[in-house]
């Protein structure tokens, strides 16, 4: 029997570290390599080319979602399973319209996350029932025209979505154009339309827009004195 070759992107190295166990308790299964970020993850996929991609939305530099976008433009065969800690409709939209093939809370069992790679590697979707319900809903109402009201003009391209996820995780504009490998002048032109394009013009509210939408993770931080 063929194997499963998958590409673990996780940005905590104990949930990492639990989750091959738990893959790879089933022999038919194999971890061909690790990314603790989105960035990693399209490198190795480039390298590795496995079949799967178990892929965690909230990781730093380039969240799930990006990666995931990137990696199908370029390798389009390969399949992306979300794994979240949310189970939000727009969350579960967006990986959707990234073109995942599965989403799964990270409370799940191993069992599974196992049965979830073995759907995919057999040509299916994989959604847990509770969010499989939440698509067939939200579906029915936009069909309707129902549902939430979508503004296109504040819908943000991927560079856009990239660099606001850099710009609330405290990146400076240097910080930003190395990463992105644009320059600084391009990065202020970049930073520019999108404040403009959100009508937001501080720091703070764009990191609080990049928390309400799911580009980045809000995060509690406790002070030791």
């Amino acid at each position: 029997m063929k194997r499963i070759t998958v590409l673990l992107v996780e940005d905590h190295t104990l949930v990492r570290q639990g989750l091959r166990l738990l893959i790879e308790a089933d022999g038919d299964i194999e971890i061909v390599g690790e990314a603790k970020t989105g960035r990693e993850a399209v490198q190795m996929n480039g390298e590795l080319h496995p079949e799967i991609i178990v892929m965690d939305i909230a990781m730093p530099l380039l969240n799930g979602l990006q990666a995931t976008r990137q990696i199908l433009k370029t390798s389009p065969t390969t399949k992306v399973l979300i794994l979240s800690a949310h189970s939000d409709p727009e969350y579960i939209e967006q990986v959707v319209k990234a073109g995942a093939l599965g989403y799964l809370i990270k409370h799940t069992s191993g069992e599974i996350v196992t049965k979830a790679l073995r759907e995919l590697h057999n040509g299916k979707t994989f959604f847990t029932h509770t969010i499989a319900k939440r698509l067939k809903t939200d579906y029915q109402k936009s069909s309707d025209g129902v549902g939430l009201e979508k503004k296109d003009s504040m819908e943000l391209t991927p560079r856009e979505s990239e660099l606001l996820q850099l710009i609330a995780e405290g990146h400076v504009n240097k910080q930003i154009a190395s990463e992105l490998g644009i320059s600084i002048k391009t990065v202020e032109k970049h930073r520019q339309r999108l404040m403009d394009k959100l009508n937001i013009h501080d720091i703070a509210g764009l990191t609080r827009f990049a928390i309400a939408s799911g580009i980045i993770e809000s995060s509690v931080q406790s002070t030791i004195d």
